[in-house]
């Protein structure tokens, strides 16, 4: 019974934690969307045109993670690369017996069409490869796939995260 009670207090947690962030964002998004004359962001001056991105990115991850740690995921890693040369497993974690690489695609817009489209084969091909040495590398003979969690802005809702499980296989 205790097992159960921890597992049931770390998702009540994580469903706290998610719903927390998504209304931070949605506060975020009603504040850019105000009046220049209204806005409060206790900024000094702009921001560089490069941190926009990558600070989109990040909140995608984070919103990412917490959505999925809310699913039921047990999450084991984020940002790890584990060979030098091999591309970057944004999130690795535990979907019951099987263990889930997840690639994280954040956008603004629908312009490029929807998140999950932007991985391409050349990033899936180095997706596969780093998983490969994970896989090698912690001894497992383990059942394993690739996820994509999509993370979209809506300007009146802020950010929408929706996961693509099984989204491509190994070897593209």
């Amino acid at each position: 019974m205790p097992v159960l009670l921890r597992v049931s207090t770390v998702r009540w947690f994580a469903r706290a934690v998610y719903g927390l962030l998504v209304w931070r964002e949605r506060r975020h998004a009603r504040r850019a969307q105000a009046p220049k004359g209204q806005r409060d962001n206790g900024r000094t001056g702009p921001e560089p045109a490069e941190a926009a991105p990558l600070k989109t990115g990040r909140r995608g991850e984070m919103l990412a993670y917490w959505y999925l740690r809310q699913a039921g995921h047990t999450l084991v890693a984020r940002n790890r690369r584990p060979a030098a040369r091999a591309g970057e497993l944004d999130l690795v974690g535990w979907d019951g017996p099987v263990l889930a690489f997840i690639e994280v695609k954040t956008r603004t817009s629908d312009q490029a069409g929807p998140p999950e489209a932007a991985v391409t084969v050349e990033q899936r091909r180095r997706i596969a490869q780093s998983a490969r040495t994970h896989v090698r590398r912690t001894g497992g003979n383990v059942t394993y796939r690739f996820d994509i969690a999509s993370v979209h802005w809506e300007p009146g809702t802020g950010y929408r995260v929706r996961l693509v499980k099984d989204a491509f296989k190994g070897r593209p």
